[in-house]
């Protein structure tokens, strides 16, 4: 039997099977759709009336959209900061120094504990409690900071596995080369552990962004709260404005997952096998290895010994 890379390929039988499976499966997704909407219909919920409130600009340009900025600002802060967050403390975890390596993975293992809504419960309300004074905490501060600490405690987890993933034999070849740790982990383990990293990391921040939604419960005016009170409350359509609602979250993730798709092959193609000496170009005038070429040439030469 012909095989290909990843598995045997199907004969006859297997093929039939498969079909069938497939056929099968359709039918029942076609069944839950149709009683999905003949439920929907049966309960007034596809009258036209409730989804004209989506037809109009007013409702996107005063509701929709304003709430869909606010989710991705908070998202995209949250991001950025997650990622610093991760990596600091992901490499505090890797640190050959107790009073670094232990403090850092107690931070890591507190935030990952704890719910994320209750972190951002304790953003908002903690201050003030803790203190005994007022203090204002505004409701966009109180979810980037919840949002932060929660998905930045499990990127370090992920940046961690990720250095440790490589193998051994990649900084042992720095190393002989006078390399410190710092030049290893910048020039050989961090470059090869981020596209192994890369689609745990794109993972993760479509949580983050779907987890903007908690903001709800703050007050915070995101696209969820705008989807299931603001526009429910002024037009009675809490199951149509819903269903739009998932279908925008829909879009924005999946274009997040292209997004990380892209990126994926163009840093597996940045680091393809070098061209062979003969299509090479001209050659540069020989000369000491600058640290980063020496780090590199390391990786391609203990590559091949493994």
């Amino acid at each position: 039997m012909s095989t290909s890379v990843l598995f045997d390929v199907p004969g006859p039988r297997a093929r039939l099977r498969n079909n069938i499976i497939t056929l099968v499966s359709a039918v029942v997704v076609l069944g839950v759709a149709y009683l999905l909407i003949s439920g929907l219909a049966d309960k007034g919920q596809l009258q036209g009336r409730l989804w004209e409130p989506f037809l109009r600009a007013d409702v996107w340009t005063g509701m929709i959209i304003p709430g869909l900025v606010a989710t991705l600002k908070a998202a995209a802060l949250s991001a950025v900061l997650a990622l610093v967050f991760g990596v600091v403390f992901g490499l505090g975890r890797l640190s050959d120094h107790a009073w670094i390596r232990r403090p850092a993975g107690a931070v890591v293992e507190f935030f990952r504990a704890i719910p994320l809504l209750l972190l951002i419960f304790f953003a908002q309300a903690g201050p003030a409690t803790l203190s005994g004074y007022t203090v204002g905490v505004p409701a966009f501060a109180a979810v980037v900071i919840g949002l932060t600490l929660y998905n930045g405690s499990v990127l370090a987890e992920v940046f961690r596995a990720g250095v440790l993933a490589v193998p051994r034999g990649q900084s042992e070849a720095g190393y002989s080369l006078g390399l410190s740790k710092s030049g290893v982990m910048r020039l050989i383990l961090l470059p090869q552990a981020t596209t192994a990293m890369m689609p745990a990391i794109i993972s993760q921040m479509v949580v983050l962004l779907k987890d903007t939604a908690l903001g709800w419960v703050i007050a915070y005016e995101e696209l969820l709260n705008f989807g299931l009170k603001q526009i429910p409350a002024n037009f009675g359509n809490l199951i149509p404005s819903a269903i739009v609602i998932s279908v925008v979250y829909i879009g924005i993730n999946m274009a997040l997952a292209h997004l990380a798709t892209v990126l994926e092959r163009r840093s597996r193609r940045s680091r393809g096998p070098a061209a062979p000496a003969g299509l090479a170009g001209p050659t540069a005038p020989a000369g000491p290895p600058s640290a980063e070429s020496a780090g590199i040439s390391v990786v391609a030469d203990s590559a091949r010994v493994e």
